[in-house]
């Protein structure tokens, strides 16, 4: 049997062009010859559809597009993902669904079973699990068809009481066909082939994977679609963050007819779990998700061009690197705002980086303004002596400064904070804490000097003096960030030990980390989730972001 794996960018809510492209798809897939083809998980309305799905013209709207999808099934199945209603008026009134097309016609309807609610997903919110699990005949073979989760409920502490695959192993299936729409992450490469191979080995049938593909605001699916054969070698793999499709011949046996790219005995055999951090781990990928969550981000939404505070210091740096790599270099203005209190190198740097990238920039001193600030409040400050309001209200300066350049030109801000600061609340709300994007919110700051060097791999991109150079906000004399923060090599581990682990105070110490330095990190952690609360979308590239994957209370007391 033939089957393609088509991993598409889909648009939430965008039934038109969603199902354009899987037409586009379903034509290439006859000339290939494909007996089916295999579409990700709610590809028809695009994922996740969250609240979307309580609007019943929504929903009438997936089931026209399946109506126009079916049309083109009279001699190739087809596996599309949507809700589907659910007739018994028990439990939700939806399945999160796959539909079988062929001839014309639905012969089949599986639900997922297995809804995930942690993290970044809210599936039980909406969807009803299914409550029986049938193969599907198709062409003499007999189709176990799961839907993402359904297969990750393996190992020595299953998420769920029930295994799908379990459920259909008494009627013998052929093939294990899965349609997914996996988040990535720089742990989930290597996790998804872990877990796909756990599958294969147990059931001993080959298991065809396919992916989303895009950016959906935070969060970004890379593709990486998988074939593996029933001896779990890695025979298939379409390429990470880009649409591809492909065509592979399973034979009776089991086997696929293609080159074994990954041998078993080298597909992982558990899922990645460091124990420390490490700022290095899949810096690749991490630069491609940041690039694909900006361009989608700003195509998805309308937007065409960027604009960002450009400061001479890493972060921004790497931001505006990223931003003219996703949406081209004349469409990236970068302003350069110095205070009294800026170093000259800061300038020279941000123009050296513009200049090498060849990005529209301006430079707008912030002297003036701040100086009107200060006349404005002497009244009410007096003589008191000079403290954070007055570092602030320089931030706040040029947080107004590029909010007035983006309405008037139609530019959106993208926001330049990495995630040890957002995590200890050293930024200024309205101030640097302004924007439309987050683009470094969900990387520590040793992870921003990883994507410096990534960057730098092949030519000097960014002048080296930025990266060299003791971070600084620049809001006072001679100010470094040390003076506020731990060194960043030991804050980011403390850091990541709490937020991804979700590791106890006392575990984080027993690590060999300064008590008092511990417990001093993590109030500031816990004291700063109400500027967390109202900062912009965050691209996720990491197991636990800052966003909708972690919630905390704002007013909790714990280590407060």
């Amino acid at each position: 049997m033939k089957i393609c794996i088509a991993q598409q960018n889909y648009h939430i809510g965008n039934f038109e062009q969603n199902t354009h492209k899987m037409l586009c798809a379903i034509d290439e897939a006859k000339k290939q010859g494909a007996d089916l083809i295999l579409f990700s998980e709610m590809s028809v309305c695009g994922y996740p559809a969250r609240d979307f799905v309580e609007f019943e013209d929504f929903i009438n709207q997936c089931y026209q597009s399946i109506d126009q999808i079916k049309e083109a099934s009279e001699n190739i199945g087809i596996l599309i993902g949507s809700p589907a209603r659910n007739p018994n008026h028990k439990g939700k009134n939806l399945y999160n669904a796959a539909f079988f097309l062929y001839e014309k016609k639905i012969i089949a309807e599986v639900h997922k079973t297995l809804l995930p609610t942690y993290d970044v997903f809210d599936e039980n919110r909406y969807f009803e699990p299914s409550d029986e699990w049938k193969v599907v005949p198709f062409k003499g073979k007999k189709l176990a068809i799961t839907i993402c989760e359904d297969i990750w409920n393996l190992g020595d502490n299953p998420l769920y009481r029930i295994c799908p695959m379990d459920k259909m192993m008494d009627q013998q299936p052929d093939i294990l066909l899965n349609l997914s729409a996996s988040p990535f992450d720089y742990t989930h490469d290597e996790d998804r082939k872990a877990t796909i191979k756990s599958n294969v080995l147990k059931y001993k049938i080959p298991l065809f994977y396919c992916n989303a593909i895009g950016s959906q605001t935070e969060i970004v699916f890379d593709g990486s679609s998988l074939v593996f054969d029933k001896d779990a070698n890695l025979c298939g793999a379409l390429p990470m963050f880009e649409s591809a499709m492909a065509t592979f011949e399973c034979n009776e046996d089991g086997t696929i007819n293609a080159p074994i790219l990954e041998p078993a005995a080298r597909v992982p055999n558990k899922e990645l779990n460091p124990s420390h951090l490490i700022p290095s781990l899949n810096i690749d990928q991490v630069y491609h998700a940041l690039v694909l969550g900006v361009k989608d981000y700003f195509n998805k939404m309308g937007f065409k061009k960027a604009i960002l505070g450009s400061s001479g210091g890493i972060d921004s740096a790497v931001t505006l690197v990223i931003a003219c790599a996703a949406l081209g270099k004349e469409n990236v203005h970068a302003i350069l705002m110095p205070s009294p209190y800026s170093t000259t190198h800061s300038v020279t740097d941000a123009v050296a980086l513009s200049n090498h990238l060849n990005n529209p920039y301006t430079t707008i001193p912030i002297k003036e303004v701040y100086e009107s600030f200060l006349n404005t409040l002497k009244p009410l400050f007096k003589d008191l002596p000079f403290s954070l309001a007055e570092e602030n209200i320089q931030s706040r300066s040029r947080g107004n400064i590029l909010m007035a350049i983006a309405n008037k030109f139609g530019y959106v801000l993208l926001n330049t904070s990495n995630k040890s600061e957002l995590a200890t609340g050293y930024g200024t709300l309205y101030g640097d804490m302004a924007g439309g994007l987050g683009v470094l919110g969900d990387c520590y700051k040793l992870q921003v000097y990883e994507l410096a060097k990534y960057i730098n791999r092949d030519q000097e991109i960014i002048p080296q003096h930025i990266i060299d150079k003791a971070p600084s906000a620049e809001l006072r004399p001679d100010q470094k960030d040390s003076d506020s923060l731990p060194a960043y090599d030991i804050l980011d581990q403390i850091l990541y030990q709490y937020i991804e682990r979700r590791s106890d105070p006392s575990d984080i110490k027993n690590l060999g980390f300064d008590a008092t330095l511990v417990d001093k990190t993590l109030k500031m952690v816990n004291a700063n989730e109400y500027k967390r609360n109202q900062f912009c979308p965050i691209i996720r590239i990491s197991p636990k972001a800052f966003g909708v994957g972690r919630r905390v209370p704002i007013v909790g007391k714990y280590l407060s």
